[in-house]
């Protein structure tokens, strides 16, 4: 399929529902308040644009809210959008140019992260790796001896998520920020994860880098990648309180949520 179908497609499906794109505020999904309309970013931005790669605009402009009670940054249109959607017009064969890490790069270095943090206790653990993609992630864990299981709703449609069963540790990789629904996504994480285990996850957050007096310009705001939930550090905070989970941040892009810590991640707790 050419480029011009492509987004001819594009344009017959954006039929938001009444007052998400044109009214000056609707309702936050995490916290309920107002969230009124921030600034519009091309389609076709992409995380690319901080190096070298600049894809031409699409013409599509994609409206982006901001709460100004939690600090949540979100695109209101793609709450409507169906998997074959995200498949069709992001997730697609020419995905791989605006995210060249995701296939072995992304998934390398994430392995060897669980495997230095948590290893010495890997025989103890159950791992799934939710939002795995093709299942690398998986692959590389399992060649370092964990019992791991991959899990994508994108990929895994024919996967019914509440037979899987629950896991010791849960890891949740550049998925929040490319999910319409966040509530959802947390409720189905913690009914994943085993009452004493780890929700493991990346978010990297926006304090610092969203301002309502500004324009939407900072890089990580990109459509064309499937950014299109923004987090700040009260926002993610507050989506956790409201499902019964606790938090912790390492960094402005790693994080943990727990009902109950296990001990084999009790260092990991203590020294954040």
């Amino acid at each position: 399929m050419n480029l011009f179908s492509i987004f001819s497609d594009f344009k017959r499906l954006r039929n938001p529902a009444p007052g998400t794109q044109d009214s000056a505020s609707v309702p936050c999904p995490i916290c309920t308040a107002n969230a009124p309309y921030l600034d519009t970013v091309d389609f076709n931005k992409a995380c690319t644009e901080s190096g070298s790669k600049v894809l031409p605009p699409a013409g599509i402009p994609i409206k982006y809210h901001l709460c100004d009670q939690c600090g949540f940054c979100f695109a209101p249109e793609f709450q409507s959008w169906k998997a074959d959607d995200f498949e069709k017009f992001i997730y697609n064969a020419d995905y791989k140019t605006v995210d060249p890490e995701y296939d072995s790069i992304r998934p390398a270095r994430d392995a060897d992260i669980v495997e230095r943090t948590f290893g010495a206790n890997k025989r103890r653990i159950r791992h799934l790796a939710y939002g795995a993609g093709a299942g690398q992630l998986c692959k590389l864990m399992k060649e370092k001896g964990w019992n791991s299981t991959a899990y994508d709703p994108f990929v895994d449609r024919d996967i019914n998520v509440d037979t899987l069963g629950r896991f010791d540790l849960v890891t949740v990789f550049e998925v929040f920020d490319q999910v319409p629904d966040s509530v959802q996504l947390i409720r189905t994480l913690k009914a994943l994860c085993e009452p004493k285990g780890l929700i493991l996850y990346s978010i990297l957050l926006s304090d610092g880098k969203i301002d309502r007096t500004k324009k939407l310009d900072w890089w990580y705001a990109a459509p064309r990648n499937g950014h299109i939930s923004l987090f700040s550090r009260k926002s993610i905070a507050t989506l956790m309180t409201q499902n019964g989970l606790d938090g912790i941040s390492f960094s402005d892009s790693s994080h943990a949520a727990f009902v109950d810590v296990p001990d084999w991640a009790g260092h990991l707790i203590r020294a954040a």
